[in-house]
């Protein structure tokens, strides 16, 4: 269900062509056209598919008794040629089609759409061309920038990510410590604020920090990266493998980093990446102003006349890293494990499997789409982390006992009752391990009542045996009912006795 929002998404708020959101997803082209289809009769957008959970958007999309609409057929072959008259346009044909379409009319994207695949037919070959705000290319340069500790003068090295607009060739470029998926994550994050706005398509290489398969098919983004996407109102579409064409933009935009600013910077000496990128920040400015050898304006006029008015806008936040790992709610306690620390889901999801989301001060459970869990994360070893809402009826109710409240219940049956049960708890390792004895002492009221419950307590505590079970067995059998001597409570009337040792004996 998650993938058919995301054709949706990439359909509704990105305007995608089926193509594009078939190789964005890798999926076929035939899957978006269907999911296409079932949303517009469902009348379905993508908003409402992402406030709906993944059982109603599936009953949303397959209704019973569902009848698939017959959709009139164009004449592609005709709508081809009168596109070439003067003043003709795909959406005056199409508003002649649909008025005299035999059948249901296809809506205006999808006409559009099928007759952009009906001319890709048609062509053998073709130059690229860069739609304006459409596409974003990023890669990492190859040489990298040596910072000097100035404290040990151990030396790393700094890796230069760079990003370039397909239309107008507008460039960014970053230092980070690595290549990691935080610093390209992070380095996505910091161009597109520096842009203001947001592209289309997000086209990288495939970096494995990124792209989880890279196959040249149907390659697939990591979940982090696809997260980012979501956040941006954009789609990944990586450049198929060993093919250098399909990144032409960002190869040459690396070129040109390599050529006008790390050239410039090679005497330089940097301690930090701060020191470094305020210098790159100072050189690609002038980089962005050079006037173009056989056009006219520079990068950055062309970004202010064609990218920028085209570019989505930033969402209020922007996006914060996180990583994604799928768990199985334990059947044993409902709790989920991650970094050897373990956190509450809500009992109902026993055994299910569920993601988690892990950003930097937080964990949160996702099932079906949908946050069921957060917590506050924890570097605690073998620590639980629990919300009481979580936890089954009878849990909670056990979770709420405390010694202190043990203590004053016993207290008002009684104080033999109330010396029993300090003793119970006393006796354990950890006062918890003796709530079940405790608990399981004072009903034992229910059956017999206060009054007997205090002095089967009494007699208990006379003959030394302080636990539930003999104070069930004294009112089972009655010896509540009976007087208690004084033999029980005072060892003095013991005969003598070689057999029998005083308390000095023991000291």
């Amino acid at each position: 269900m998650r993938r058919i929002r995301e054709v949706l998404r990439l359909k509704h708020e990105c305007g995608l062509p089926n193509a594009r959101i078939a190789a964005a997803l890798g999926i076929a082209k035939g899957s978006v056209a269907n999911y296409l289809a079932a949303a517009t009769v469902a009348g379905l957008t993508h908003r409402e598919a992402q406030a709906l959970d993944d059982a109603a958007l599936n009953a949303r999309l397959h209704p019973p008794r569902y009848v698939y609409a017959q959709f009139a057929v164009p004449d592609f072959g005709a709508i081809h040629r009168e596109l070439r008259r003067k003043g003709v346009t795909l959406l005056l044909l199409w508003e002649e089609y649909r008025t005299a379409a035999q059948g249901v009319p296809y809506s205006r994207s999808r006409f559009c759409e099928l007759y952009s695949e009906f001319r890709q037919l048609l062509r053998r070959s073709m130059r690229q061309i860069h739609v304006a705000g459409e596409k974003l290319f990023v890669d990492y340069a190859g040489p990298t920038v040596p910072l000097i500790d100035p404290v040990s003068g151990e030396i790393t090295r700094a890796h230069i990510f760079v990003a370039v607009w397909g239309a107008s060739n507008y460039t960014y470029a970053e230092a980070t410590a690595a290549e990691s998926k935080a610093d390209w994550i992070a380095a996505h994050v910091n161009a597109l604020t520096f842009f203001g706005g947001a592209p289309a398509l997000l086209v990288p290489d495939n970096p494995r920090a990124l792209i989880r398969d890279p196959d040249r098919y149907e390659p697939i983004a990591n979940r982090t990266y696809e997260a980012l996407a979501e956040h941006y109102g954009c789609a990944i579409l990586p450049a198929r493998p060993r093919k250098p064409q399909d990144k032409a933009k960002v190869e040459a935009a690396v070129l040109l980093v390599e050529r006008w600013i790390l050239a410039r910077l090679r005497h330089w000496r940097f301690h930090s990446l701060v020191e470094l990128n305020t210098a790159i920040r100072q050189l690609l400015g002038e980089l962005n102003d050079r006037p173009f050898q056989k056009l006219e304006g520079s990068r950055r006029s062309w970004f202010d006349l064609l990218d920028r008015p085209a570019l989505r806008p930033l969402p209020g936040t922007a996006f914060e890293y996180a990583d994604f790992k799928r768990a199985r709610v334990s059947r044993l306690d409902y709790h989920v494990e991650f970094a050897h620390h373990y956190y509450s889901v809500p009992h109902a999801l026993v055994g299910q499997e569920v993601e988690l989301r892990i950003t930097r001060t937080a964990v949160e459970v996702l099932f079906r789409h949908q946050r069921v869990a957060s917590h506050a994360r924890s570097h605690r070893r073998g620590g639980y982390t629990t919300v009481a809402e979580h936890m089954p009826a009878a849990h909670r109710a056990h979770r709420e006992w405390t010694p202190a409240r043990l203590l004053h219940w016993a207290g008002t049956i009684g104080v033999a009752t109330g010396h029993l049960v300090a003793h119970l708890l006393e006796s354990k390792p950890h006062p918890e391990q003796g709530y079940r004895a405790c608990l399981g002492l004072l009903a034992l009221a229910r059956k017999y009542g206060d009054a007997r419950l205090e002095a089967g307590c009494v007699r208990a505590l006379a003959l030394g045996a302080k636990t539930r079970k003999s104070v069930a067995s004294i009112l089972a059998a009655g010896l509540d009912r009976q007087p208690t001597t004084a033999t029980l409570f005072d060892d003095t009337v013991l005969p003598a006795h070689a057999n029998v040792r005083g308390p000095e004996y023991y000291h």
